[in-house]
């Protein structure tokens, strides 16, 4: 299934995607679904998990010689045909009012903040449009993601906004649950990297990021962290406090699959300027040594609550978020959305509840197409240095 949306100045945005199990073939009908334009300056592309990364680059060479690409691993694809897991989602811009440069940096574990630099220096936009947006795909296994940003940051400055998310990983239970995620960039799979593309614009850009989570209870003071894991907070043991605060079954203490169940619909609140951001604890715990993270670095001295949010709460944020990327753009009508919403929250919403977000999108869209995935952490810095999120909906409207 594919969409299509077309500016007065020829720029236009399509849509595609395809599943089944030839991941060559998926991928070659997904992207062909996408560039229904002429003058295509970037393929954007979600891949399910499930499917062998080099197979996908194979079917997207097939379908798009010349066109620079980006993509990454995902948990879910959304598109308009619905959001759903096992598919290949493709987006493709072009037109003579877009202008588009891409990058990769490789080997970020380490040296995040040096790679978050180099990505963006590479990437860096001389069309002389006058409206500017980083697109950036990150491994979600390298830790401290918001120092990747912060790179970008020193060398964007303020004016240009970045939005995106993280790769989805998948687990190999043969191998004894090792994770593995995927990028791609220009033909090539990547891991452990972070790929980038600036899109320049005749028209305006709009990025939003919003979340459905609330404080429940007193805050709590991060008393010791590093290596972005918290080890402590009011002085005790990071996991108990946290559990005690909200109430936990007992199961949640000693057994991993019940923590991870308890704490997916209850996130841990981090006081940021921008306000208090959720984090992801699910599954950056560790039950021997009581620790938790929350996939970006949490500083020692912060502010931090216990969350709690439902289906209603998470996708009233979702249609919030949608709308204020479209005013955004000024009254200008949208090409399409482009989105970003975290996988923990797919366990909340459950099967209806992810049937009715892809609904919002696609009312707040009328007509209009738009794709996006279910990331393992999403990007979207607007004000401020901060940009790295857990369990929020990031949307990038093109107008």
């Amino acid at each position: 299934m594919s969409g299509n949306g077309v500016g007065a100045d020829g720029r236009w945005l399509g849509v595609g995607s395809a599943a089944g199990p030839d991941a060559a073939i998926a991928a070659f009908r997904a992207a062909s679904g996408a560039l229904n334009g002429e003058d295509a300056r970037l393929l954007l592309v979600f891949a399910s998990v499930v499917y062998d990364p080099a197979q996908v680059a194979e079917g997207l060479a097939m379908a798009a010689p010349g066109v620079p690409v980006i993509g990454c691993s995902s948990r879910g694809e959304i598109s308009p045909s619905g959001s759903r897991g096992g598919s290949i989602v493709a987006i493709a811009l072009g037109g003579p009012g877009f202008s588009v440069t891409t990058a990769v940096a490789e080997g970020v574990a380490g040296r995040q903040r040096v790679a978050g630099a180099e990505v963006a220096t590479a990437a860096e936009d001389r069309s002389g449009l006058p409206n500017k947006v980083m697109l950036l795909l990150t491994d979600s296994l390298v830790r401290e993601q918001e120092s990747i940003l912060r790179g970008c940051y020193g060398v964007l400055g303020a004016g240009v906004p970045m939005v995106g998310g993280a790769a989805a990983e998948q687990r190999d239970t043969s191998r004894g649950l090792v994770a593995s995620t995927f990028l791609f960039h220009d033909g090539k799979v990547h891991t452990d990297a972070v790929v980038a593309a600036t899109i320049a614009s005749a028209g305006p850009l709009s990025v939003s990021v919003k979340h459905g989570w609330r404080k429940f209870g007193d805050p709590m003071i991060v008393t010791s962290t590093g290596d972005g894991r918290v080890y402590t907070l009011d002085d005790r043991p990071a996991m108990d406090v946290y559990l005690d605060r909200l109430g936990a079954p007992p199961e949640a203490y000693v057994d991993a699959a019940e923590f991870t169940r308890f704490a997916l619909p209850r996130p841990l609140g981090v006081q940021r300027r921008s306000g208090v951001q959720p984090r992801n604890l699910a599954t950056g715990f560790d039950l021997a040594g009581r620790t938790i993270s929350g996939g970006s670095a949490i500083d020692h001295g912060c502010l931090t609550w216990a969350m709690c949010g439902d289906e209603q709460s998470i996708l009233a944020a979702a249609d919030e978020a949608c709308a204020e990327a479209i005013d955004g753009l000024g009254g200008t009508e949208p090409l399409g959305l482009l989105t970003f919403s975290c996988s923990a929250l797919l366990p909340v919403l459950g099967q209806d509840g992810t049937r009715r977000e892809n609904e919002t999108f696609a009312g707040r869209c009328a007509g209009k197409p738009f794709g996006g995935f279910h990331t393992s952490g999403e990007i979207a810095r607007v004000r401020g240095i901060d940009g790295f999120h857990n369990q929020t909906l990031a949307v990038l409207a093109l107008g």
